[in-house]
């Protein structure tokens, strides 16, 4: 059985199953499973969640029962097989057919003969296989031949109109660019770019971020630079996010939602090591992976602390000079490196809704008078954003927005909701 296409089964498995992150998961089993072709494993999982739902329509018009009574084993092999056939130039159709049903010889026993067929009638029948037709339902049309959940379509039809809609829909199915954060307490971008030049790296300087550079190559996490603190992995919306807050030296900084890290350490660097920031999250693990991070980075002035962000520190209340909520959201600015939130039911978002309310309240007591805050998000849902700063300022009419910009995939930048306000005297 080959590796490759055992590891990228088993990651869809547990993505389907488990409700795993797929950046998390396809690093688990990578780790585990080893395969020769890492990426050749990565094409093939984002490709199929990516696809998932256009998959399923051409499938549906080859299993004459329906995919209801499919098992999710046979059902990630077919999808796997399919995305081979259609989107994969580097694999021959005969490899893809013949390894799939290898792999169901093993994986789904006594179906290999019913996985044959299917996969054998898609190439036969593939160019006379109906499409989706764009009727007088533009929401269910696009949620098709996107693969992204209708509800997700039609918020953003009914934001930006369909033309517009359709542009995101087609940018969250893109491959990202790989960004990366210099650490300006230890190099600059001009000096980081020669060096990751030299190690063989290709580099462009980012447009949007004065200490963000796009990279490609294989290794990176592996090469010495990163080793040495000298950059870490980031969006650049994420990085502007951090910028947003404007700190600077001997400031006393507080990141609400801190984990994974990345903006609390590139709000660090800003500080060059001077004053204070508290990182709080509610999850101690997550907390000790930013304690190692911090180490690397040659950070030692942030205070880590493990708490539920709803529920404000005393001690700290009104002594912050920058106050950073970036709290927890829908994802839909990130389904292009996350391509599973695709799928989401709309059914958690009213308390997600609630729950930035509260966070968001919490901060804003943090912030001493001529403070600054900033509210953000990595979603693209006027509800999470635009509507939740109304909201927050018509209740805390001390705070004034100075800066509101809503960050659309595709432009260099993932999705990403930015609102800058401060707290007047």
């Amino acid at each position: 059985m080959d590796i490759n296409r055992k590891t990228a089964f088993d990651v869809l498995i547990d993505v389907e199953k488990n409700g795993a992150y797929s950046n998390l998961s396809l690093n688990n089993y990578i780790e585990k499973n080893r395969p020769d072709s890492p990426a050749f494993v990565r094409e093939l999982v984002y490709g199929v969640l990516k696809n998932k739902m256009l998959l399923d329509w051409f499938l549906k018009q080859l299993v004459p029962s329906g995919l209801k009574k499919v098992k999710m084993q046979d059902l990630m092999l077919l999808r796997m097989g399919i995305y081979q056939i259609s989107y994969m130039d580097s694999v021959p159709e005969y490899a893809a057919v013949s390894q799939t049903v290898d792999m169901a010889k093993k994986l789904a026993k006594g179906r290999e003969g019913f996985i044959n067929g299917v996969l054998r009638g898609y190439i036969r029948s593939r160019n006379i296989l109906k499409t989706p037709e764009r009727g007088a339902d533009a929401a269910e049309y696009l949620a098709v031949v996107y693969s992204t959940a209708k509800w997700i379509v039609q918020l953003w039809i009914d934001a930006y109109g369909e033309e517009k809609a359709e542009e995101l829909l087609r940018a969250s199915n893109e491959t990202p660019e790989l960004s990366i954060r210099v650490n300006l307490m230890k190099t600059d971008r001009e000096s980081l770019k020669k060096e990751l030049e030299t190690a063989g790296f290709d580099t462009q300087e980012s447009p949007l971020s004065h200490r963000a550079l796009i990279v490609s190559g294989t290794g990176l996490l592996e090469s010495e630079p990163y080793m040495k603190g000298l950059f870490s992995v980031q969006d650049v919306a994420s990085i502007l996010a951090s910028d947003a807050l404007g700190a600077e030296p001997g400031d006393s900084v507080a990141d609400v939602c801190a984990a994974p890290g990345g903006k609390t350490f590139a709000t660090a660097e800003l500080m060059a090591g001077k004053g204070v920031i508290y990182a709080m999250d509610k999850y101690e693990h997550k907390l000790k992976l930013m304690e190692t991070q911090a180490k690397r980075a040659g950070i030692d002035n942030i205070r880590l602390l493990c708490r539920d962000s709803r529920q404000p520190l005393d001690e700290l209340r009104g002594r912050m000079d920058k106050v950073l909520a970036d709290v927890p959201c829908s994802g839909l600015g990130v389904m292009r490196r996350k391509p599973e939130i695709k799928y989401k039911g709309k059914q958690e978002l009213d308390e997600l809704i609630e729950r930035q309310q509260q966070i968001l309240n919490a901060a804003a007591d943090y912030v001493a008078d001529g403070g600054i805050l900033v509210y953000s998000t990595c979603t693209v849902n006027p509800w999470e954003n635009e509507k939740q700063i109304e909201k927050f300022l018509r209740g805390n009419r001390e705070f004034k927005a100075l800066e509101e910009k809503q960050l659309l995939p595709g432009g260099g930048t993932d999705g990403f909701f930015i609102c800058r306000m401060r707290k007047e005297q």
